[in-house]
């Protein structure tokens, strides 16, 4: 149980800048929401649909492999600068590829007429794709103070500008104060200042990270960085086919939807498909409050996993450490379901006709969770390919089930499509983990866990109360059920 306390004391600290920090970023959903078009939202959804996508080619599995490598080399330094350099050439080349044809790929983008979104979007990707190493160095060394330190100024930095170009600047437009900002304010393309922002923040996290940089020494080892790529392929193949299963929903949606009838002009039809994106991208981000908890365990638990690999009590803890995982997973979900009458304002009125698809997305991401707890076994074993398989089997059934539920149920085909894809690559990497390393997980109870969370939420569905007040009260004492249970079965034994 110390072991477990200690990983959640690091989940902690790596989860207060990133789900506090991400969750007040939360606030800026309502911002866009409120203050801009369907179709215009859909913008801002496509295109970091394609960053979070290119963004596995541009780091290719090297935050992994050093992770990897730099517990079992003798010169844990050579490892770093093997990576980092490694980095920097691979995205100085992407970026003079990149910069050098923009505009045919602004054109094949549907982006013609916006070269500067495609710009910026390249800016954004190379500077998240060089800080990689760093950020990955601060967690190997358990520097989580400091890594905490400098997500939360690269949060709060977008928010801020976020908030001056989307709201202050809006706002002195009506003032005298107009003519003074027209000179690099347009308000009619506030989707321009959403990549702006992202920009200035990740510029001001990467001088933070300079300290990190300055380590760095021009040492390569090839034979060393052959091993990396070896064992960093799968993981980017992996990622590539999970960033399929995770994004490509809103990159097909606009391709895929069907337009009614009715409309018929060329712009008519366009602005509805990016409408329907921009409905389905704002409700999205509504159940990624698991997704936050997620991450912050991820920043943490990797390097945990992998220090206690050797450990002879390595397999109990990974059990107890997925049955609070579990716990948690299900509380935010039931959370999340229970006071949807609160959460449904972070989306403007016009986005609220995608409000069906949360739990679904709410459900597909705890089963997303659960499988990211159990890929441990295929990386503490170097058997990486397994991660590949496994996500090419989720990219497959996300790429053939997206061709056939969006053109027949719109969003909400996308998002059953995103469930049923992680619930199966969570039940196919435990089985091939139980194969190659079987750890004990209380199967039985984890279940009984995610169903009876799920028949808490039926029960929440049917509550036949017309008042929010008390539909609320009602399922907060559902809530309390689940986690006095939680507390009797688990948590209580867990500490004793």
């Amino acid at each position: 149980m110390s072991d477990v306390k200690k990983l959640a004391g690091q989940t902690a600290i790596y989860g207060i800048p990133t789900i506090i920090g991400r969750f007040l970023n939360y606030f800026l959903v309502p911002l866009y929401t409120y203050s801009m078009a369907t179709h215009n939202y859909g913008i801002v959804s496509e295109l970091y649909a394609y960053i979070s996508f290119l963004m596995i080619v541009l780091t290719y599995g090297m935050e992994t492999a050093f992770f990897r490598y730099s517990q079992t080399e003798a010169k844990p330094n050579l490892v770093y600068n093997t990576a980092l350099l490694s980095l920097i050439t691979s995205t100085a080349l992407f970026l003079l590829i990149s910069f050098s044809s923009l505009s045919p790929v602004s054109a094949m983008l549907g982006y013609a007429n916006h070269k500067e979104y495609i710009g910026l979007f390249l800016l954004i990707m190379a500077l998240d794709a060089l800080r990689a190493i760093p950020y990955a160095l601060l967690r190997n060394q358990q520097k989580a103070k400091r890594f905490a330190f400098i997500k939360t100024v690269d949060i709060f930095s977008n928010i801020f500008f976020n908030l001056f170009f989307l709201a202050l600047c809006p706002w002195l437009m009506k003032t005298d104060f107009s003519e003074t900002i027209k000179w690099f304010f347009d308000p009619n393309d506030l989707a321009f200042y959403i990549f702006i922002s992202n920009v200035l923040a990740s510029g001001i996290a990467f001088i933070l990270l300079l300290p990190e940089f300055l380590q760095f020494r021009l040492q390569f080892d090839f034979k060393l960085w052959g091993k990396m790529l070896v064992y960093g392929f799968p993981v980017m193949i992996g990622g590539l086919a999970g960033m399929i299963n995770e994004t490509f929903d809103r990159i097909a949606l606009k391709h895929l939807v069907s337009v009614p009838e009715t409309i018929t002009s060329p712009e008519s039809i366009d602005a509805y498909k990016m409408s329907q994106l921009g409905i389905y991208g704002a409700c999205y981000k509504l159940s990624i409050v698991i997704t936050l908890f997620i991450q912050a365990f991820k920043f943490a638990a990797e390097p945990f996993f992998f220090s206690k690999m050797k450990k002879d009590d390595a397999k109990e803890t990974y059990s107890n450490v997925m049955t609070v995982f579990v716990i948690f997973l299900c509380l935010i979900f039931l959370g999340v379901i229970a006071y949807m009458d609160i959460f449904k304002y972070f989306v403007g009125p016009k986005y609220r006709a995608g409000l069906e698809v949360v739990p679904i997305l709410l459900i597909g991401n705890l089963c997303l969770g659960i499988y990211y707890n159990l890929s441990i076994w295929y990386k503490i074993t170097d058997r990486t390919k397994y991660g590949a398989y496994i996500a090419l089997i989720g990219a497959v059934i996300t790429l053939i089930l997206n061709y056939l539920l969006v053109p027949l149920y719109g969003y909400t085909g996308a998002a059953w499509t995103t469930c049923i894809c992680y619930a199966s690559i969570m039940v196919i990497c435990y089985l091939f983990g139980q194969k190659f390393y079987p750890v004990d997980y209380k199967i039985k109870r984890l279940a009984a866990y995610l169903f009876g969370a799920i028949a808490l939420y039926a029960i929440m569905a049917i509550l036949p109360f017309s008042s929010a007040v008390l539909r609320m009260f009602a399922n907060t004492i559902l809530l309390f059920v689940f986690i006095a249970a939680a507390y009797k079965f688990d948590i209580k034994k867990l500490k004793r």
